[in-house]
Parts: structure tokens; sequence; C-alpha cells
């Protein structure tokens, strides 16, 4: 099989050390060849990357010319949008109405850092010393090792190159080696934007040849990562090697707060998007149901009947509205939690059993865990289509319900209180609170968690600084000689 995927490194498309089957997730069977990146690989786009920063060719380049370019990449994924959804759809089962939505809006992030570029500005310090200036400039911190997982990937990847680029870093972006396809179709339209060699490479590969060979590279500067926590910590042990700084944006086990006063239609339709949207592969998915009690019956019925009328189905089609997971291996571990969970007290209102067909499809699964509070599907991120519910009696009882996790990324509340829905903002510990929403997004707006979900924000204004170092610079205004200092007065 010919592969139309390749590795970008220095400007240039190379096939790889070696090529690995990528399955559609759909079928179960291959779809396509991928290249692999290996120690050489990986040392020869570091090299690329750190020695753009030394060209003239992007090295001189203005704030506003490097916003020109990053703006025309914006309008080359736009016009691209179609075909990289369906690389996306292809290559990790995600349904083709939610990546051709998701990748189109991709470009608004990249215009959003384009013009970010040039409003990066110093400081000048009013510094304490009369015959002194002082002042700041913010420049590049370096090579960003940009590294992301197979879920919504190019939005994944442009809180990261999109902030790096605009600051004036260049970037090895590592695509997962589980559906690399629409990262390594982006690499044509960064040679097309006109970027200088070097400024962006994209690399695929496995963990021991190419993950730790680039974490731990010392020519990187920065690590921004997302994925599972498991691997972030390898990934700052890695660190160790290079001092580089590191970024987290990791799991999740967020807790969706449903309130009597709640408007509740738009809470189940919440609720439906917060954890079955993407078949549940969401970091941020609301995957645990905590609803008051005087309406859980209610609340869990109306929930249950939409759950049942999900359209199930091939993610190519249109009219899909739920898909396959991405891996085999994922919809063992979800089937093997489930089943202990139900061991541990959960009930099972809806789904839990295996779809008879092709692929790597698991259905839309509820559990009734109000007696089995500590149960698996609890305390665990599945990274599925499975909701836990508990219910609850007061709002004290919620915060704590809520708390009560070693994550921090997403909370949703839905009521009608004005009062309390600032009182829960507030007692609610994680990096994102919706109120009376789930699920948006916008490049205005920062996200990230703490605790295993990791720390640092992408997205925002701010995430630009994370990227750049500060530079301080002294001048002396006196025209009188400077004191002999060995001489005391």
């Amino acid at each position: 099989m010919t592969s139309p995927f390749q590795l970008y490194i220095n400007g240039q498309f190379e096939d790889g050390a070696a090529q690995f089957d990528s399955i559609n997730p759909a079928t179960g069977q291959v779809w396509a060849k991928m290249p692999e990146a290996r120690t050489d690989e990986v040392n020869r786009a570091v090299a690329a990357a750190s020695q753009a920063l030394k060209d003239s060719a992007w090295a001189d380049l203005t704030a506003s010319q490097r916003g020109k370019l990053l703006y025309k990449l914006a309008d080359l994924i736009e016009r691209s949008a179609p075909e990289l959804a369906l690389f996306e759809t292809q290559d990790t089962g995600k349904i083709i109405r939610e990546t051709s939505s998701q990748i189109a809006y991709v470009a608004e992030y990249y215009r959003y850092y384009a013009g970010v570029a040039d409003k990066l500005e110093g400081r000048y310090l009013p510094i304490d010393k009369p015959d002194m200036l002082a002042w700041t400039i913010r420049e590049p911190v370096g090579v960003v090792a940009a590294i992301v997982p197979w879920n919504s990937q190019l939005f994944l990847s442009a809180v990261k190159v999109g902030p790096a680029l605009a600051a004036g870093c260049s970037v090895v972006l590592k695509a997962s080696e589980e559906g690399p396809a629409p990262l390594l179709a982006f690499a044509r339209l960064v040679h097309e934007a006109g970027f200088p060699a070097g400024v962006v490479n994209v690399i695929t590969g496995f963990a021991a040849e190419c993950g730790a060979v680039l974490t731990c590279h010392p020519d990187v500067a920065h690590v921004a990562f997302t994925g599972g926590p498991e691997t972030a910590q390898h990934i700052v042990r890695n660190s160790a090697e290079n001092l580089a700084k590191v970024s987290l944006e990791l799991g999740g086990k967020s807790p969706f707060i449903v309130f009597a006063d709640a408007d509740l239609q738009s809470a189940v339709n919440a609720q439906v998007a917060a954890i079955f949207a993407a078949t549940g592969q969401s970091c941020v998915a609301g995957s645990r149901l905590l609803v008051e009690e005087s309406i859980k019956d209610e609340f869990v019925q109306r929930l249950v009947q939409r759950v049942q009328s999900i359209k199930i189905g091939l993610p190519e089609d249109m009219a899909t509205e739920f898909g396959p997971l991405c891996t085999l291996r994922q919809r063992q571990k979800i089937e093997q939690i489930v089943a202990s969970s139900i061991q541990q007290g959960a009930k099972l209102l809806t789904g839990g059993e295996s779809i008879d067909r092709a692929g790597y499809y698991y259905p839309p699964t509820i559990l009734d865990c109000s007696d089995a509070t500590q149960a698996d599907c609890v305390m665990n991120e599945l990274f599925g289509p499975v909701l836990s519910v508990v219910s609850f009696k007061t709002e004290l009882e919620a915060i704590h319900t809520a708390n009560n996790t070693a994550y921090g990324l997403a909370a949703g509340v839905f009521t009608t209180n004005l009062s309390r829905a600032h009182r829960m903002t507030k007692a609610i510990q994680s990096g994102i609170v919706w109120l009376n929403t789930y699920r948006a997004v916008s490049p205005l707006a920062p996200f990230g968690g703490h605790g295993l979900s990791g720390h640092g924000r992408e997205g925002g204004f701010e995430a630009v600084f994370d990227y750049t170092t500060t530079k301080t610079v002294w001048l002396r205004t006196s025209d009188q000689p400077i004191d002999d200092p060995f001489i005391m007065r």
C-alpha cells in the first residue's frame, strides 16, 4: 500500500524510518500506512527547528509578518477543512458532522493568534535609580515540542502551534500514532503557507523512539502536551534532562450538576452533548451527572429516552450521531470498568453491551451510581461514552461530590438561581466552569485544569506568554564616568 502521508522535516516531506498500519475504527481494517519517526528523524526535526530560530528567514521577520503567515495558514485550513475532516473521520472514527464543524472553527484560532503576534509588548520599568532606564522585551522561548493526542488533534495543536509561532518560536509537532493522518495533512498547508524551512516540523511515532527522544532533547525549551496523566508523568521525568518548561493539559472526571430549578430539557440536551459527543472521547467530557434528588427520576427518564434514540452508524454518514471508539484497546478497557462498576453496585440504565457490527463500537451507556458513589466508573476517567449518575440533596453535598476527584479540568452547573451559580463557581475546584451550557470554546478563552488535569493554560491572549521569555535591558543615562568601584566615597 502506497501512503500519501509523510513526515515533514526542515521543509521537506519524507517517508520516515519505517511505516505502520493505521486502522479505520469503523471497520477494524487497515486503511492507510503511516510514516514512523525514530531517533534520527526526531533529532533532525529538532535540529531544523533550532536552526530556524537563527536563520534570518524566520528570526528577522517582524511580528506583523509572522502574523500574516498565520493568517494565510488559517485561510488554507478553512479551505481544506472538508479534506482534513474526512482524514480525521477515517483515521479516528469521529463522526464527520463533528470533524467538519470543529476543523472549520480551528481556522479562527490561527486568525486569533495571527492578530496577537504584534501585540506582545515589553514594559518600561520605573526603576529606583536616577541615572538608569530599564525595560523588558519578550522573546521566543526557543524550540517547542508540541505533543497532541488523536482526539481533536487539529484543535489541540492550534492552541499550541498558534501562540508558539505568534511568539516567534519554532515547533516540532508530534501527532499521535493513533490517527495521525490529519496532522500529516496539515503539514502540507504549513508548507503551502510559506513558513521558512524548519519553523514547523510534523512527525509521528511511538513512545520509546519518538516521544521520549523528543521530550528530553537538549535543544527543546518547552514541551506542550495534551494527553493522559501517566504519559505526562513520563514527560515530566524526561524534561529533567533538558530542564524544559512543561505545560500539561490532561484528562478529567468532570461533574455535570443539575439543580431542581434548572431548565430540565436544556440540561438534558447539554448532558447528551457533554458525554456522548465525540463518543465520550474528550478530556472535558461531563462524565459524572450530579442531579438533585427531587428531580432525579424525571431527569434520568428524559435522559435515557433521548440517549436510546441516538443514531449509531458509519462516521462518514452526515446522519450519524454516534460513531465507534478509536481503538479496540479503549473499548476493552471500558467494558472492564463497566463490568466492575456493576459488581460494585452500579445499576445499568441503558447501553452496556457490545454492538454487533464491525469496528470498535460501544453504545451510549448510563449507570446509576447513587448507591455506589465510589464505583470504578465514578472515580476513574473512562474516555468513552459512559455516564455515572449520582444524586444529591443539598448544595453543600453537590460541592463535596463534585470536588471528590483527583482531577480538576471542567464542570457544568445548571440552575436559574444566580446567587447559587456564583457560589458554585467559587466552590468548584476546576479550571473551567460552564453555567447553563457545556463544551463552549473560543480562541479568546483560556482553558486548563489542576491536579491530575495538569497545569498551564491554553487559548486566550495570555497563552502566548508561555512561549516567551523576558529579557531585561538596562541603560545608564549619565554622561559622567562610572566611579572606580574600589574608591569608597
